[in-house]
């Protein structure tokens, strides 16, 4: 079968005016939502070590909830329920924003989890000598570690979640893979644009795995 491609129509002009438009809200998309997702998933894991049950008991039933629901169903639900119950549209991109936030957290926090529980205990019980309270403890002498312990496994995850950003297309967001899509669909070649896509999803995220990797030889040297 003859595919008869044609990447000649792709030029400087097409991509400043339809990728990076896509790209920039992929990026935004990624940073707002790892950083929102690190924090509230530290929350939520702190929640989960507490030892109170109710704290523990409705921070393990977000995450595994959360964790049991494929993402773009999520999407889809958040993008067409919100608006039904407060009355107006929140936007496609906004939408993204907080279901990714929301959803990522669940991952975050298992992270953290596993991150905190690395330290060994003699430190926590170290700092309690101290005198130092719960929360001390934690902010001054446990997530520090916890943080560098498990900065690669994070930096993945946050690789994940950039490929998980062409799930807004569901919604119409206007991501990269959408710049793509209408790019082609401007010049009539629907399968280049989304061969080049693939070819600039594994390009970006193949150069981010190395770097991770990377990271991940230095921290095991430092230990």
């Amino acid at each position: 079968m003859n595919l008869n491609l044609d990447f000649s129509f792709y030029n400087w002009d097409l991509i400043t005016n339809f990728v990076l438009k896509g790209l920039y809200f992929s990026v935004m998309l990624t940073i707002v939502a790892t950083i929102g997702g690190i924090l509230f998933g530290t929350v939520l894991a702190l929640m989960r070590l507490s030892g109170k049950k109710w704290l523990e008991a409705p921070a393990t039933i977000y995450v595994n909830g959360m964790r049991s629901i494929p993402l773009v169903m999520v999407i889809l639900w958040f993008f067409l329920l919100v608006p039904l119950l407060v009355g107006r549209p929140i936007g496609a991109e906004m939408s993204a924003v907080i279901t990714f936030i929301a959803f990522e957290a669940a991952y975050f926090s298992e992270i953290m989890r596993a991150g905190i529980q690395s330290i060994p205990r003699g430190q926590v019980h170290a700092g309690q000598a101290l005198g130092m309270s719960y929360g001390q403890n934690m902010k001054l002498v446990v997530l520090p570690q916890a943080f560098r312990n498990m900065l690669p496994v994070l930096l993945t995850q946050t690789i994940i979640l950039f490929q998980d950003t062409s799930l807004v297309y569901a919604i119409g967001a206007y991501d990269m893979l959408k710049g793509f899509e209408v790019a082609g669909k401007n010049f009539g070649r629907p399968i280049e644009a989304y061969l080049a896509a693939a070819v600039v999803y594994f390009v970006m995220c193949y150069a981010l795995s190395w770097s991770v990797k990377q990271l991940h030889k230095k921290i095991a040297i430092i230990r």
